[in-house]
Formats: C-alpha cells, sequence, structure tokens
C-alpha cells in the first residue's frame, strides 16, 4: 500500500520545521523531493513539491493532530494601555507604537 503524505508544500522552511516538531514528539518523518524542489518552474511544481511522509503510518492520527494545531492562529493578545504616554495598544505588539515604551510584565 502506497504511503499517502502527511503534508505538501513548495516551502522547504515550512516541511524542515514541521519535520522537527514532529520529531520532538516521538514521531519519525522524512522528506521526498527535497532536491527536486529546486526544479520548480522546469518542470511542474505538481511533479516536485516537497512531501513529508511518516516512517509508521500508525503515527498519522497524532501527527494530523499536532499539524492541526500548528496551523491555528495564536489567539489575540489582550489589549494594554502604555504606562509612559497612555496610548491603547492592540495585544499582539510588546512595545508602544507612539512612544517606543516596552510592554510592562
Amino acid at each position: 500500500m502506497p504511503m499517502t503524505a502527511l503534508l505538501t508544500s513548495l516551502n522547504l522552511l515550512e516541511i524542515h520545521h514541521l519535520k522537527n516538531v514532529l520529531e520532538a514528539k516521538g514521531i519519525r518523518c522524512w522528506i521526498k523531493n527535497e532536491l527536486l524542489s529546486r526544479l520548480a518552474g522546469e518542470i511542474p511544481f505538481t511533479e516536485c513539491a516537497l512531501e513529508l511522509h511518516l516512517v509508521r503510518e500508525h503515527d498519522r492520527p497524532r501527527a494530523e493532530a499536532l499539524l492541526e494545531v500548528w496551523r491555528r492562529p495564536p489567539p489575540p493578545g489582550r489589549a494594554w494601555t502604555c504606562a509612559s504616554c497612555g496610548e491603547p495598544i492592540e495585544g499582539q505588539f510588546g512595545a508602544c507604537w507612539k512612544c517606543g515604551a516596552a510592554r510592562a510584565s
């Protein structure tokens, strides 16, 4: 039975990062088409896209759960008010856009 790729991407950094994430959790995997991806444009990208494969198919449910968490956007941070100038700041920022003061812990 041919193994199905867990993930397909043209982004080498993304594939390697996800491989590291999975392996840190004990899920062994390998990358197919790593060298072939350099030919994208010369040959159709569908034939040279990077594929992340599992060594053990029984790891698929855990791997898919981890990828789902990875894909989920981070929750928005809590809005805060700059202690230096009083400017309201959106939660994702760690410094005031107006005066440059760092967010107080």
